[in-house]
C-alpha cells in the first residue's frame, strides 16, 4: 500500500499575513505538520502544496518535497480543500506516481503528533469506510441553542430545555487539522467528507481554530500546556 502526506499551505493569507510560515513557540507553524508526518513513518511520501517559493524552501528545510508548485487556479481565495487535492493526485498520476491512501494535512495544526497519523492510517486502512476525520465535542449542547428573533431570545427546540446535559446526545465537529482517505473513494466521491467516515475524537485542549491573533495567542498557550503535561 502506498500513502502519501500533502501538507497545503498556499502564500495569501488574509487575516494573519504569512500565516502557514509565522513563527510558533520557536519555528515556523508548518513545520509541526511536515515533522509530525515524517516522524510517523506511515508515509511514503510527504510532500507540500504551495504556490509560493518561501514557502516551498521551509518546508524542504524540515524535510518535506516540493514536487511541484499549484497551479494558478488552486491558488487564488475561491479554491477549496478539495480542489487542491484532486489537483495533487491527478499531478502525481500523470508522473506515474499513485498512491492508495492520502492524508491532507493543513500547515496550521501544531497539534497534530506522529502518533495520531500513524493511527489515523492504520485504523483507515483496516476498514472499509472511505476516509477517517478527526473530531471535537461541542462543548455545550446544540440542543439548547437559541436565535436573537425581533431582539428577543428564542430556544431553537425547547423541548430539550428540561432533559439533562448527560441525557443529549453528544455533538462533534471537524477539529480542522488533517483528513485521512482512500484514494479511490476520493475520486470516486468527489470529496472527503462522503461516504463512510470514520471518527477520531480529539479532546478540546487539543484543537484550536487559527483565523486571528487572540487564536494565535491561545493556541501556543494551549500548545505549552500540552507540553507541560507531556
Amino acid at each position: 500500500m502506498k500513502t502519501l502526506a500533502m501538507i497545503t499551505a498556499r502564500g495569501g493569507s488574509k487575516r494573519i499575513p504569512r500565516k502557514n510560515i509565522k513563527e510558533f513557540n520557536g519555528k515556523p507553524i508548518i513545520a509541526y505538520s511536515i515533522e509530525a508526518a515524517l516522524k510517523s513513518g506511515a508515509f511514503d511520501e510527504v510532500m507540500v502544496s504551495t504556490d509560493d517559493e518561501e514557502i516551498a524552501d521551509i518546508a524542504r528545510k524540515y524535510g518535506a518535497s516540493v514536487p511541484f508548485f499549484r497551479s494558478e487556479k488552486t491558488s487564488n481565495d475561491y479554491a477549496t480543500t478539495v480542489d487542491v487535492i484532486d489537483e495533487v493526485v491527478r499531478e502525481y498520476h500523470s508522473r506515474g506516481k499513485d498512491f492508495d491512501v492520502f492524508a491532507c494535512i493543513y500547515p496550521t495544526a501544531p497539534f497534530i503528533t506522529a502518533d495520531k497519523l500513524k493511527e489515523a492510517v492504520d485504523k483507515l486502512s483496516a476498514s472499509d469506510a472511505d476516509s477517517l476525520i478527526p473530531v471535537v465535542r461541542f462543548s455545550y449542547p446544540p440542543q439548547r441553542a437559541m436565535e436573537i428573533r425581533d431582539g428577543r431570545l428564542v430556544f431553537r427546540q425547547p423541548e430539550n430545555l428540561s432533559k439533562r446535559s448527560q441525557d443529549l446526545e453528544p455533538h462533534y465537529h471537524d477539529a480542522g487539522q488533517f483528513y485521512v482517505v482512500k484514494t479511490e473513494s476520493f475520486l470516486k466521491n468527489k470529496g472527503i467528507m462522503v461516504g463512510q467516515i470514520l471518527p477520531m475524537e480529539l479532546s478540546e485542549l487539543e484543537v484550536q481554530d487559527i483565523d486571528n491573533e487572540v487564536d494565535w495567542k491561545l493556541a501556543e498557550m494551549k500548545y505549552k500546556l500540552l507540553q507541560d503535561k507531556g
